[in-house]
């Protein structure tokens, strides 16, 4: 594993534990050049994905690789100043991840992910669903939200 201070490419692990929703190993490794210490996770990978997304003009089709550090930003940023546990952030993004991977298709629509993203924050916040939907289904006018939040009920009494 490369050291992300020195660029030194030997390092020791020092200490490994399940992640806690033990979907990954965390690992504290310690650079052999510089001696710095950091920590890397590992993810089980269970096949390639391709990501289908549409262009401006909804036909013009380009395809990039799943990267789950995109899901984990925007799920981030939907709940951002909310009362939601880094855990349950984890739980949610690894979920998601789980589902595209045991789809058993190689090729996975940008829409479908954004629709289990959405329904996901539906469940576990109304305010990050209300924030991602916004962006995500392009919202532009205050009557878009005030149409949106209507549908929305309460989840677990917020």
């Amino acid at each position: 594993m490369r050291c992300p201070f020195c660029a030194h490419d030997n390092s020791q692990v020092k200490d490994s534990r399940p992640s806690e929703d033990n979907t990954s190993i965390r690992r504290r490794r310690q650079c052999e050049g510089c001696g710095a210490r950091f920590t890397t996770f590992e993810r089980v990978q269970l096949r390639d994905v391709l990501v289908v997304k549409a262009g401006i003009d909804g036909t013009e089709l380009r395809r990039e690789p799943f990267d789950r550090l995109k899901i984990e930003q925007s799920v981030a940023l939907a709940c951002r100043k909310r009362p939601v546990a880094q855990e349950r952030l984890d739980q949610l993004v690894s979920g998601i991840q789980r589902q595209i991977e045991t789809m058993g298709d190689s090729e996975v629509p940008s829409k479908a992910i954004g629709e289990m993203v959405m329904e996901g924050l539906r469940q576990l916040d109304s305010v990050a669903y209300i924030r991602f939907a916004s962006v995500y289904r392009d919202f532009t006018e205050a009557r878009d939200f005030e149409a949106f939040a209507s549908t929305v009920r309460e989840v677990g009494g917020q």
